[in-house]
């Protein structure tokens, strides 16, 4: 569904991304993990026709990515952002609409099942439809940026640190939601610093360090394997 070959991006004189390559099979979930300042996120946002590269080539099904953040959009590919970045002056049901307007607005069945859908996902949303979206708690936030992202109807969903700032608990009913998201038949590529949790749902992963790749694996195999388990978790 996506390959992603020997990109290049710089911010200046900077050099933030090194050869980066990936792939993300259709139904997979792929983690991308590493430490804060590794070029995960810049690698999402270049995914996302964002931030431009210089070199290498991303394709999408089989086509090139487009060069427009709202066409790839309309190609099927939604992000989740680090932070959610909602529209907080909105109440909930408008930012979840916001999440539908590059669809056909004739198709208003097909976008309120999908509505339907997502609160069977999140129904603590349900009951904020008129709340401003800025007086939600982290955990509610990041289940609206989600729905905002899964109302676009994506082939590939991008999430980017969804577990930032989340309680334990939290985090563990979010991980799961993921995995009913793919089940759904929505493909996933995850970036977190959570590593083992993140890896713990992956079909495959890759481990990032200062604008490289350094290491690809199974899921299971990177969340086993010694060297990744003493950076992350110390011993």
């Amino acid at each position: 569904m996506l390959e992603v070959k020997d990109i290049n991006v710089f911010y200046g004189a900077v050099h933030a991304l090194h050869d980066v390559s990936l792939n993300v099979e259709g139904g997979e979930i792929v983690s991308v993990v590493g430490a804060n300042g590794a070029g995960k996120s810049s690698l999402m946002w270049t995914i996302c026709s964002v931030i431009p590269y210089s070199s290498g080539s991303i394709m999408f099904n089989g086509e090139p990515m487009p060069g427009y953040a709202d066409e790839a959009v309309k190609k099927g590919l939604a992000i989740v952002p680090e932070r959610r970045h909602l529209f907080t002056s909105l109440s909930v049901k408008e930012n979840i609409i916001m999440g539908s307007w590059l669809r056909d607005k004739k198709d208003k069945d097909a976008i309120d099942r999908d509505m339907e859908y997502c609160f069977s996902l999140f129904p603590v949303l349900r009951q904020r439809l008129s709340q401003r979206s800025g007086t939600l708690s982290g955990g509610e936030q990041q289940m609206l940026a989600i729905t905002r992202a899964l109302m676009s109807k994506p082939k590939l969903l991008l999430l980017d640190e969804p577990s930032l700032g989340l309680a334990p608990m939290i985090v563990e009913s979010l991980f799961g939601t993921i995995q009913r998201v793919r089940e759904s038949g929505v493909t996933v590529l995850l970036v977190e610093q959570n590593a083992m949790q993140a890896l713990a749902i992956s079909d495959r992963g890759y481990v990032m360090e200062t604008g490289r790749v350094t290491r690809t694996g199974s899921g299971e195999e990177l969340a086993n394997d010694s060297e990744i388990r003493r950076a992350y978790l110390g011993g």
